[in-house]
């Protein structure tokens, strides 16, 4: 096989910026995909219609002529109730508990019920899903898994809201996966390729720093083996968070790993390296087409056995796979 087409691929956890950034990274996501998940921590969040329909405007900006439609998302605040969701044109809510991640401050101090209770029931009543960042604030390898619990006790006290465990990393997430019907999950090309002897092995690559932070090969195998059974409660989210390369590679390096520019390329590389093509169009697109019940535009993005050296710099942002060789070019 020399060429393969992708139907109306999808990026279901993506980070676009703002302002400058936003019109440096945005046109990589517009040309892959026909549509992506935009998430809400941008500087200030976004946490009023004003804010929403606002930062809708700067990226439908950038999008242009592009088959590109944005599903927006809303930063969770425990004062949210069914009169103000109800009018408002989102896909999800996103749940940071404050300081977890990249401007995740003002987030949930406390995922306790009595304080968020009622905003997930009137999530819960409307359809709206919860996107959760699930981590703890307790030791970095150790975040995710601690918050297990927490995933499960949202999961049993509203068993009809949809709950997406987004960019998960851990074997023992996986493990929960399948315990409750209302779970899904989100999974990035980065934690399907990448360990933590990447980010540590050798040299530390900033670069390769972000959150959940990269885990054993015990754990990357989990979620590749998650992956390419076919899951239908997982789909793809790259969580591509472009930070300029100063910012990586200074004292206090901020997380995120920027993998918009290569990420079909990457995962087609991936999924024939392991023999598992057949399995990717539903993994960048009909599993989150059927869990969010969503018609994205169409659109085909063809890609051809053509080698690839992935650019050391876009737009002064170091990417994934960085001066590595991926098998396949995007025509």
């Amino acid at each position: 096989m020399d060429k393969i087409v992708l139907k109306s691929p999808l990026d279901m956890h993506l980070h676009l910026r703002d302002g400058e950034m936003l019109k440096r990274v945005g046109k990589y996501s517009f040309s892959q995909f026909s549509g992506g998940l935009v998430m809400p921590n941008i500087v200030p969040p976004v946490t009023s219609k004003k804010d929403l329909e606002a930062y809708r405007g700067r990226v439908l900006a950038e999008v242009g002529d592009e088959k590109f439609l944005p599903y927006m998302s809303l930063f969770f605040k425990s004062s949210y109730r069914k009169e103000f969701l109800k009018d408002l044109d989102i896909l999800v809510v996103k749940l940071y508990p404050s300081g977890v991640t990249t401007n995740s401050d003002g987030g949930v101090v406390s995922v306790d019920i009595d304080e968020v209770g009622e905003t997930l029931q009137a999530m819960q009543d409307l359809g709206i899903p919860l996107s959760i960042h699930g981590e703890t604030l307790g030791d970095s390898f150790e975040r995710e898994a601690e918050f297990i619990p927490t995933f499960e006790l949202l999961a049993k006290n509203f068993p009809k809201l949809k709950v997406i465990m987004e960019h998960i990393s851990d074997r023992r997430t996986v493990e929960i996966l399948d315990k409750y019907p209302n779970l899904f999950a989100t999974v990035t090309l980065h934690h399907l390729a990448k360990d933590r002897d990447d980010l540590l092995g050798g040299a530390l690559n900033p670069h390769l720093f972000c959150k959940p932070i990269l885990k054993t090969s015990k754990d990357r195998e989990a979620i590749q083996e998650l992956v390419f059974s076919g899951h239908e409660k997982v789909m793809f989210g790259s969580d591509s968070a472009p930070h300029q390369r100063e910012k990586k590679e200074s004292r206090n390096g901020s997380a995120g790993i920027f993998s918009a520019p290569i990420l079909l390329e990457g995962l087609v590389t991936l999924f024939e390296n392991f023999g598992k093509l057949e399995l990717l169009q539903n993994f960048v697109s009909e599993n989150a087409k059927k869990i969010y019940e969503i018609s994205p535009p169409q659109k085909e993005i063809v890609l051809e056995r053509v080698e690839k050296i992935v650019k050391e710099e876009y737009g002064g942002v170091v990417p994934l796979f960085a001066n590595e060789k991926l098998n396949w070019s995007i025509l």
